[in-house]
């Protein structure tokens, strides 16, 4: 009996030194993919319809880096909404959920492609028609991008802006 308790805390030992040992060398969000959205981390003052309408966006990582956490406003519209962005070593991919105090939710997925990042969608409309949307980051810099919400209904064949969106970093 004193040798089988003896094998089992030698083996519990070992297992537990493993573990630990893998435990501590793994970081799950580390890849290179995994952060091709930490230009969009910050805080940011956006602008549309010609510098007209404002609001601003705070940009966080979150869960050890691996969730980029948004928090969209527009004040002044009364409109608000949150996103999480994961990627997913699995599929290579971003993916996305977005969700406002309009009742949308939207999941989208993609990744970087020729310097932006191009998130997308599709759904078939009430008349079964295929209806394709994306929102794509471009003309990156360290303190200001262009976005924009694009609308598709040939199959992606050609897009359609429905609303375009300035980024500046914020100055403390």
């Amino acid at each position: 009996m004193k040798n089988i308790t003896l094998i089992l805390s030698i083996c519990l030992f070992c297992c537990q030194q493993l573990f630990s040992q893998n435990n501590n060398s793994i970081k799950p969000c580390s890849s290179p993919e995994a952060s091709q959205f930490d230009f969009w981390k910050g805080e940011w003052d956006l602008s549309w319809n010609g510098d007209t309408v404002r609001g601003a966006n705070h940009i966080t990582e979150e869960m050890g880096g691996c969730v980029v956490y948004e928090h969209f406003s527009n004040p002044s519209g009364n409109y608000y909404g949150w996103s999480w962005s994961v990627f997913d070593p699995r599929s290579g991919k971003w993916k996305q959920t977005w969700v406002d105090n309009q009742g949308a939710y939207i999941d989208l997925t993609g990744g970087m492609q020729d310097g932006k990042m191009i998130l997308q969608t599709e759904f078939h409309d009430k008349a079964g028609k295929l209806v394709m949307q994306r929102m794509v980051f471009y003309n990156i810099t360290q303190d200001q991008f262009d976005w924009e919400w694009q609308g598709s209904k040939d199959a992606g064949q050609s897009w359609n802006t429905n609303w375009k969106i300035h980024y500046k970093r914020k100055r403390a």
